[in-house]
């Protein structure tokens, strides 16, 4: 456990976790409400932040909000909705200089979590329900969102894999719902599913940075003391699962080049040392510049314009994703699954792991640079079941060997392959 990292309930359902560093000058406070992804209700739900951060009781216009934002010294606001696994998460984060820093005293870290508590518990209403005029413009801007996906052929591709591949799962559903569910949305709509978060949602919130988080903390905690919660319980345990058949998906569209999207389900990494191999192993085989599918698929055999591996451990999941012409999916389908046996079989040196070692360490070093990256790292640490820091993890990722990469791919079994085939007629995409 990191020595700089203090985690405690201060609520049904509610946790308050600091992690403080003193080479910062400022804070971040980030509150995170979580809920099972579910496609009814996930657009309602992705809406809400975004209302929220335009305005509250207290700032009832933008031109107020950003008055206010000023005084604290340029502060910023922002609303995020995010995904881990089979939970959509609700994001509002305030960052702003820490009091010290201030050229009068100044108690920002308390006026940051008034800000933060003010937006969720006190927002904006007319008539008790969320503007109309707000939600019409958030409405738009979150059917655009949805909709650009369709203009990203690559993340198209990628997303029609992942449906296929988890079917009627929570896994399956996008953390913005759906474009026909968004377009369903009204003010009475998004303003029921804030009231659901605020009620139901398991809450975690984070302040990183060198001030004082105690403050913060009994701001939170005096606030949702005050407020009516029968909160879910959320569950950190991770998919465990192997494939038993493939299921292969073709689809034809105007484009010039194909998109070949390759689940694979990654079995049992239910502890921190097969998380950290399986990490270890993607990278390697399909994760870096130099990797197995960069220097062999792409590179030496010209099987497809990109090839690129990830690994999402709250879904149980590698895929690997490629631009390939309509005609060459077969050959770089066999390939990419041949690059991978030589890593079940040990085919790989010495250099290659160290090469890969390098990366991710140099990236787990730098995620502790901003308040941001570590947020980020601990949330997804926290809903992972783990508190460990970026330099812990360092230290242990720096020990993984050849077996436990060959391990790891073991445990890996091809689910699903979703080819978005190109018509000649198509513009490149």
């Amino acid at each position: 456990m990191s020595n700089h990292l203090k985690r405690m309930k201060i609520g049904e359902g509610v946790y308050f976790t600091a992690i403080t560093d003193p080479k910062f000058k400022s804070n971040r406070i980030s509150v995170n409400l979580l809920l099972p992804l579910d496609e009814q209700t996930a657009a309602n739900r992705a809406i809400v932040p975004s209302v929220l951060r335009l305005r509250y009781r207290d700032c009832p216009d933008f031109t107020q909000l950003n008055e206010k934002l000023d005084d604290l010294y340029g502060a910023v606001v922002d609303a995020d909705v995010r995904k881990y696994g089979a939970y959509q998460i609700i994001n509002l984060s305030v960052q702003t200089l820490d009091d010290r820093y201030a050229i009068e005293p100044t108690p920002l870290v308390q006026e940051c979590a008034n800000l933060a508590c003010g937006m969720l518990f006190d927002p904006y209403l007319e008539k008790g329900l969320f503007s109309e005029e707000d939600v019409r413009l958030e409405k738009q801007n979150l059917i655009d969102t949805i909709e650009s996906e369709f203009n990203d052929k690559r993340e198209y591709a990628i997303n029609r894999c992942i449906s296929t591949m988890f079917g009627d799962s929570p896994l399956a559903v996008k953390k913005y719902g759906t474009r026909e569910r968004a377009q369903e949305i009204t003010a009475q709509s998004a303003t029921d599913a804030y009231r659901e978060l605020l009620r139901r949602s398991a809450v975690e919130i984070l302040f990183i940075g060198s001030g004082d988080p105690s403050v913060a903390q009994q701001v939170f905690a005096g606030r949702f003391a005050k407020t009516e919660r029968d909160p879910i319980v959320y569950e950190a345990s991770l998919p465990i699962s192997s494939a038993t058949e493939v299921k292969t998906v073709r689809e034809d569209i105007d484009i010039a080049q194909g998109k070949l999207v390759m689940g694979f389900r990654t079995g049992d990494t239910s502890s921190p040392d097969q998380v950290n191999a399986m990490k270890m192993m993607v990278a390697l085989y399909g994760g870096t510049p130099f990797s197995r599918l960069f220097k062999n698929v792409r590179e030496k055999l010209s099987l497809c314009y990109y090839c690129a591996a990830r690994y999402d451990k709250a879904s149980g999941m590698m895929m690997v994703d490629s631009g390939v012409e309509t005609g060459n999916e077969q050959k770089a389908q066999e390939e990419i699954l041949r690059q991978l046996a030589l890593v079940q079989q040990g085919d790989f040196d010495q250099e290659e792991l160290d090469s890969t070692i390098l990366t991710i360490v140099n990236a787990l070093k730098s995620t502790v640079d901003t308040l941001s990256g570590l947020e980020n790292w601990y949330l997804t640490q926290i809903l992972s079941g783990s508190e460990e820091s970026p330099l812990e993890n360092v230290e242990k990722v720096s020990r993984i060997d050849k077996q436990k990469i060959q391990k790891a791919a073991a445990q890996i079994t091809l689910d699903t392959v979703f080819f978005l085939a190109a018509n000649k007629e198509g513009q490149d995409q």
